[in-house]
């Protein structure tokens, strides 16, 4: 047996896989974390090796001390996870702070974790505590139809949300809350971090302008299905645009979305409502 027989490291592999097959990951595009669970982590650590020396990350989470993080690898590529997992992915550490991270699994050959992980942290920070400890699961990709609509939307919350639930119907049961949206930004650093962890206090998911979309979720199932649903809504508003030049004859109206969140049994934003 191997660390790659434990069911989290096929998920988390499926899911790096899954996410290159959607078109998502271009180059070393895109990272995803996960928090694990503790029966997990004792499930893994005999395959651990001698921990790497301690890493800080310019931002603190102290929720977080003491948790375990599997991560893609800076610079690694997701087509190569599902061949290559030892060197394109890891298992990290949290220190006592909640300030630093050490390599107790994989990211072979002196790779690192992912160039953005202050920001996943952060955002793991926040939306533990917005969901009680459920969310586990922090993914960005790079979706190129969200992308497109970061250039012609008003970067604001309402503009996107109100979009991306008019676009399909199935969005204000799967976000009700809306997305967050976050202006550009110079990707990596403690700035973009706390600037998207701002966001996810409020939202499951936040657009990068000009660069990508954060997803958040309590497992690999339901993130990577938000994210899905966020993009395919996103390429149906980019497919009316395109077609109808702008001129939509009709629409999901606002009475409708609060038809939809009533039947479904869930809370729309009614911020984002007129």
């Amino acid at each position: 047996m191997s660390i790659l027989d434990v069911k989290i490291l096929q998920d988390y592999i499926r899911m790096c896989n899954d996410g290159w097959l959607q078109g998502w990951h271009e180059r070393n595009g895109g990272n995803l974390t996960y928090r694990m669970k503790a029966e997990e982590v004792e499930a893994c650590k005999p395959f651990f090796k001698e921990p790497g020396p301690w890493v800080n990350m310019g931002v603190t989470g102290e929720n977080l001390a003491g948790e375990y993080f599997l991560t893609t690898g800076s610079g690694k590529f997701f087509r190569n996870v599902i061949l290559d997992p030892e060197h394109s992915i890891g298992i990290v550490e949290i220190n006592e702070k909640g300030d630093s991270w050490r390599i107790v699994w994989g990211l072979e050959g002196g790779a690192k974790p992912t160039s953005e992980f202050p920001s996943h942290f952060m955002n793991h920070s926040v939306r533990v505590k917005a969901t009680d400890g459920a969310c586990r699961v922090i993914y960005h990709a790079h979706p190129a139809n969200i992308i497109a609509m970061t250039y012609v939307l008003p970067l604001t919350a309402k503009a996107f949300s109100r979009a991306l639930w008019q676009a399909a119907t199935e969005c204000p049961v799967v976000f009700p809350a809306g997305v967050g949206v976050v202006e550009w930004m110079v990707p990596g650093g403690a700035e973009i971090a706390m600037a998207t962890s701002e966001q996810m206090k409020k939202y499951d998911a936040a657009v990068w302008a000009h660069h990508g979309l954060f997803c958040s979720g309590p497992d690999f199932d339901i993130t990577f299905g938000l994210m899905h649903t966020i993009e395919k809504a996103a390429e149906i508003h980019n497919l009316v645009m395109a077609t109808s030049g702008g001129n939509v004859r009709q629409t999901i109206t606002d009475d409708n979305l609060r038809a939809i969140a009533r039947d479904f049994g869930v809370t729309i934003n009614e911020e984002f409502l007129d």
